[in-house]
């Protein structure tokens, strides 16, 4: 047995910090790594030690192996712990760990490549009789090899990234006409993320549920199960709500989907902690992947089992045998865990400022986040995870969802009330919520945002702009009417307005005069014009408009001109000067979080001008393309 002293966690945020509490609880040091964006980040004023790694995106800090081992030597750690994403899957990078006499919390590098890659994991689960969809993964890459395939599966299918996570490099394809296009984009973005091109054909389940079951093992070749997580509610293949136990997945089919998965954990020699991943439709499951790494969805497991995994890992990779059998292991109550992700509504990823931040009480809430703090361009979206335990389903809905509308994240759009309106959903509330859940139900679940947006926009409005206390630099300077033009998504209300007595303002829209108390709103300035605004549960983002030309406040120069909607990379541009585009057609393809997203043209017209090219960093409202504007 070995006894880690020091560990290095290779990784950023909150999962660095979830496995700094874990060990020093243990009496274990830390040693947090850091890019230049994330030098004041809460990991690394929290590690015992941290050691610099240079540079900005993945590729040049968290992604760089030598750095990572150098910084390793230098502090003195025995240990290195890849949290999850980043080299959590990298057998590589597992293997030069080991090569550098350092213990790897993880399981052995044979082991992930044996399971990390989809294609591997479907030949072993086929030889254990794990059950599988009809599919193609092998050496064979061609658009003609997979064009036959695609043939011999059938529609609907999915082209998949053999390597990595987190819903990258994922496709669906409903017509062969869409094959080549699907393979070419899927290849793109897994090149990108993962550092390999290489796919594999599926056949598609429609409406599934996503169903996962964590498994450890030990070096002594003992495996159990921590049962299952339902993970069905994702976006863009990304899961957002995960919860244990499954509302749809009873003990007989718990116990032989467990079953599986243990038997394809021991049928590659691992070690420490996995999760097997099925596709579940009706009384069948179908194997999807295995993940060999620890979650993000891990603390809904922690919460039912009253476990941590992350003391597990760290004792298993000393050579400590599991500490339960499978029969002590004792399920209590349901979990429920969130994502909040710095993100719209329309899941596009944002970057900004924590101007103002309020933690709810109640629930666990595992984050990084600090008043402050500058969210990057250059990591996944994810900002951290509620998590509440109950007795019943319910019972944890409700404490999640009260848990959300207490929640403050200011300075940046996140998606606190659009998961909140996941969880209000009778759907999901009725245990019904299939993978297509979002597709089917977002745009009814974005009108209903915005609808409260507008039921309370003036009120809220008023009270960020002109705020009560006395002598404020924005408060109305004399009783008489002012005339105040609102910017809200795009819209533009023309009110006047007038402070009376009380706190009590009177407002005229329309032709219609009320008065109007001043909010209960919590706000911050995004810039001497902008505001973001949080009213119980409703987010706002509030632009005073009064004082811009007449042009411009009405949005005319808007249609001229394409911005970026976020901080990101150009990975493509596919428009050109004096090029004749139709609405909906692709000008640019932007990188940011480590998805790519196609800016499309929002009219039909001719390119002015170009003003990026491919491998340059675009900001959040950057011009990027100008069109020629009718005489």
């Amino acid at each position: 047995m070995v006894k880690i002293r020091r560990l290095l966690i290779a990784n950023r945020g909150e999962i660095a910090r979830r496995i700094i509490r874990t060990c020093e609880r243990m009496g274990i040091e830390t040693v947090a790594v850091y890019s230049d964006a994330d030098a004041q980040a809460l990991h690394v004023r929290e590690a015992t030690l941290s050691q610099a790694l240079g540079g900005n995106a993945s590729a040049d800090s968290y992604l760089r192996i030598d750095k990572l081992l150098a910084a390793a030597k230098e502090a003195g750690a025995d240990a290195v712990h890849p949290g999850y994403g980043f080299h959590s899957e990298n057998a590589q990078f597992a293997q030069a760990v080991v090569d550098a006499g350092l213990t790897w919390v993880g399981p052995p590098a044979q082991a992930i490549r044996a399971l990390g890659s989809k294609s591997n994991a479907k030949e072993l689960a086929a030889a254990r009789k794990v059950p599988c969809l009809p599919g193609y993964q092998g050496e064979d890459q061609s658009d003609a090899r997979f064009a036959a395939e695609a043939q011999r599966i059938g529609l609907p299918l999915m082209v998949k990234a053999a390597a990595g996570g987190g819903g990258r490099g994922m496709r669906l394809v409903t017509e062969l006409s869409q094959l080549l296009a699907a393979v070419q984009s899927a290849r793109s973005e897994a090149q990108a993320a993962f550092g390999s091109g290489e796919l594999l054909l599926e056949r598609a389940l429609l409406a599934p549920r996503h169903v996962e079951v964590q498994v450890f093992a030990d070096s002594q070749g003992r495996c159990i199960h921590l049962g299952e997580r339902d993970c069905s509610v994702q976006r863009r293949h990304q899961k957002i709500i995960e919860e244990t136990p499954s509302p749809a997945v009873d003990e007989k089919q718990r116990q032989r989907m467990g079953a599986c998965a243990v038997e394809l954990a021991l049928s590659a020699g691992y070690v420490g902690a996995g999760t097997v991943e099925f596709l579940v439709e009706g009384g069948k499951f179908y194997l999807m992947e295995m993940n060999t790494r620890l979650q993000v969805e891990h603390p809904v497991t922690e919460a039912v089992t009253g476990l941590d995994l992350v003391e597990w890992q760290l004792r298993i990779a000393q050579g400590e045998p599991l500490p339960l059998a499978q029969h002590e292991v004792v399920f209590t109550g349901h979990a429920i865990e969130v994502r909040l992700c710095a993100e719209d509504e329309n899941f596009v990823p944002q970057s900004g400022t924590v101007q103002h931040l309020r933690e709810p009480q109640g629930v666990r809430f595992d984050h990084a986040l600090f008043e402050g703090m500058v969210v990057p361009p250059y990591y996944d979206s994810m900002l951290g995870k509620l998590v509440a335990h109950a007795p019943t389903r319910a019972e944890a809905i409700d404490r999640l969802a009260a848990a959300l509308g207490r929640l403050q994240v200011l300075g940046l759009p996140t998606n606190r009330r659009f998961l909140a309106a996941c969880l209000a959903h009778p759907g999901f509330r009725a245990g019904e919520a299939l993978v297509p859940f979002l597709e089917q139900e977002g745009d009814a679940l974005r009108q209903l945002l915005q609808k409260e947006e507008r039921l309370t926009l003036v009120p809220c409005a008023l009270t960020a702009i002109f705020p009560l206390e006395n002598g404020a630099k924005n408060a109305l300077a004399c009783p008489f009417p002012r005339p105040l033009k609102l910017r809200h998504r795009g819209e533009l209300s023309l009110l006047r307005t007038r402070e009376l007595a009380n706190g009590m303002l009177e407002v005229e829209s329309e032709g219609q005069v009320r008065q109007l108390a001043r909010a209960a709103v919590t706000g911050v300035p995004l810039d001497d014009r902008r505001w973001h605004v949080q009213a119980g549960s409703v987010d706002l983002f509030i632009e005073d408009a009064s004082f811009e030309p007449a042009a411009s406040a009405g949005g005319a120069a808007g249609t001229a001109e394409l911005r970026a909607p976020f901080n990101g990379k150009v990975i493509a541009v596919k428009a050109a000067a004096g090029a004749k585009v139709a609405r909906g057609d692709t000008l640019l393809v932007l990188e940011s979080m480590k998805l790519e997203h196609a800016l499309c043209a929002t009219r039909d017209g001719v390119v002015k001008a170009v003003h990026v090219e491919a491998g340059q960093q675009a900001a959040t409202s950057q011009v990027l393309v100008t069109f020629e504007v009718p005489a």
